[in-house]
């Protein structure tokens, strides 16, 4: 990999010096003159690290470092030559990764900026374990949809948003109708077969600002915010009859297909998540009740 460093310094001399060397290591290098110049070079240069020299005219180097860091995600290395006006601390306290005082080596230089790329490394693979851990805390491993303790934070979310907002918010439950009888017939490996086929045709369906979870066993939840009951009951019929066209074949030669009921309620003023679901569970009863893989809808008070 190549990594890309910026060198800033009106020092002439130095600039061209420490770009030769560095280039010699098989760095990415450009220059910059001063902060205006170094500033305008980022908006297309993608830098690594930043090189900057602190005694500059104009802008000097810490405040160059406080504005790059304000930014771009870019570590910044401070040089300055022996001044008790400028340390380790200021540098530091303006987001610099590096403090080098001049004169110094070049190997010394390559050594430290070695340093900062690697723990620059650590971080970002740090993050991004944060980042799947999180993932993995709000997802269900076998649909990949998210889990029910997201959808209970969620939903909470959603309902303060619709009071603050006044904007529509809607909810599909859905139920996977006999599907004791499918498990119970070609066992438990081809019904989780079955759940993550759901989970791939429910996500195409959904706009980018609709949520949907895995509730319970064979339950899902889709939240639709900023949508009335009509447009939900639209969303709804669409994944029910996707859901219904897909083949599974659980044995070869042997092809076979599975239904969904699904309850549908939209939001009202003053109402809480508890009564919110409890209707669209009951809507999905009512669905169950009339003969299964259809689609009921209760308003409040009905």
């Amino acid at each position: 990999m190549t990594y890309s460093i910026l060198v800033v310094d009106d020092d002439t001399a130095i600039k061209k010096s420490v770009k030769k060397y560095l280039k010699l290591q098989n760095y990415e290098v450009k220059t910059a003159l001063n902060a205006y110049e170094a500033l305008e070079t980022l908006n297309s240069f993608k830098a690594d690290v930043v090189l900057t020299d602190v005694m500059m005219q104009g802008i000097d180097g810490l405040e160059l470092t406080r504005r790059i860091k304000e930014l771009y995600d870019i570590d910044v290395m401070v040089m300055t030559g022996y001044s008790a006006e400028y340390s380790y601390e200021k540098a530091v306290q303006a987001g610099a990764s590096d403090f080098v005082f001049k004169p110094f080596r070049f190997e010394e230089l390559n050594l430290r900026i070695h340093r900062v790329l690697r723990e620059a490394e650590f971080k970002k693979e740090r993050a991004d374990l944060l980042k799947r851990l999180r993932k993995l805390a709000i997802t269900d491993a076998l649909t990949g949809l998210y889990n029910s303790r997201h959808f209970f934070s969620q939903i909470k979310i959603e309902i303060d948003r619709y009071k603050r907002y006044s904007r529509a918010l809607s909810l599909l439950i859905l139920d996977i109708d006999f599907f004791k009888n499918y498990n119970d017939t070609w066992g438990h490996l081809d019904g989780d077969k079955v759940l993550m086929g759901i989970g791939k045709t429910i996500k195409p369906c959904m706009r980018s600002m609709d949520t949907a979870y895995r509730y319970g066993g064979e339950e899902f939840i889709i939240l639709l915010p900023e949508t009335r009951l009509q447009k939900a009951c639209l969303v709804g019929e669409r994944i029910k009859d996707q859901i219904g066209s897909q083949i599974f074949e659980p044995e070869p030669g042997i092809k076979t297909s599975i239904t969904v009921s699904v309850g549908a309620t939209e939001l009202v003023e003053g109402e809480d998540f508890k009564s919110f679901i409890r209707r669209a569970d009951k809507a999905l009863y009512k669905a169950k009740d009339t003969g299964r893989n259809k689609l009921t809808y209760l308003v409040a008070d009905s």
